[in-house]
């Protein structure tokens, strides 16, 4: 979408009558989601007939629907010419190679060097959408996992993607080299996690506040002293695959925190 301030300005048809304010702005917007266009008319620059409305406001035959797109805030990001290992880009997404020791997005003790930093500056347009901290990123790695990671260069890709990841309709499949002979050859690991009580920065099986957490693995390789497993998950927590595989005793090689 040109996020450039500029001004629109349209009549409700006869085919849009009784539909959701929210709903007529994404149609008439170019890749504008739905959730951009309810924060659009949420912060008081989408106007119907001159009045302010809600999202969910019903509109009527000839209503005239006028407003402004107005630049994004600022990123106190800064862009980074970070080489990135680009497998795929079109003008709706971005396929990235992540390798280790890449931290994903901005945190204390990483406010640069990170992929945002990288991504701001291969594709400036993206601090307009998916929040500051995370433009245009739908799901996440952690800094010592490598692997591929879908980045939406539109707010309506941006929206559709994380709908997928949300309902789970993506497959994501991980390799894990873990240490020992893990026995069955196929298991299901289903153990709660959640932060743990002492070591705050650490997840843990053993939680205060647990959530629930279901890892299937099959094994791909029996190597000397190792593993290879293929690893797919059922839910997302943090430090989903080193917590379970660490906690049926089989840590991941070269893991310093749970292994």
């Amino acid at each position: 979408m040109d996020i450039s301030p500029r001004r629109f300005s349209f009549t409700v048809k006869a085919s849009q009558i009784g539909l959701r304010l929210d709903v007529v702005l994404s149609e008439y917007l170019e890749n504008c989601s739905r959730s951009y266009a309810v924060q659009l008319i949420q912060q008081g620059t989408v106007q119907v007939n001159l009045r302010l409305c809600k999202p969910s406001y019903r509109v009527r035959l000839e209503d005239c629907v006028s407003g402004h797109l107005p630049n994004p805030a600022p990123s106190e990001f800064a862009p980074e010419a970070i080489q990135l290992n680009i497998l795929f880009e079109d003008a709706f997404l971005l396929v990235i190679n992540k390798p280790a020791g890449l931290v994903v997005h901005p945190a204390p003790g990483h406010r640069s060097g990170t992929l945002v930093n990288g991504l701001l500056h291969h594709c400036p347009d993206l601090a307009a959408f998916g929040g500051e901290i995370r433009p245009g990123i739908v799901h996440r790695l952690d800094k010592d996992t490598s692997g591929l990671m879908v980045v939406a260069k539109q707010p309506a890709v941006h929206e559709h993607l994380a709908g997928q990841f949300q309902t789970r309709t993506i497959r994501k499949t991980y390799l894990a080299l873990v240490q020992g002979a893990v026995s069955p050859s196929k298991g299901e690991i289903h153990l709660p996690i959640g932060r743990h009580p002492t070591a705050r920065k650490q997840m843990s099986t053993v939680s205060n506040k647990p959530r629930s957490a279901e890892t299937h693995y099959r094994v791909r390789e029996v190597l000397n002293g190792a593993t290879l497993l293929e690893v797919d998950l059922k839910t997302g927590r943090t430090h989903q695959i080193r917590v379970h595989c660490a906690a049926i005793h089989h840590p991941v090689i070269g893991d310093p925190v749970y292994g």
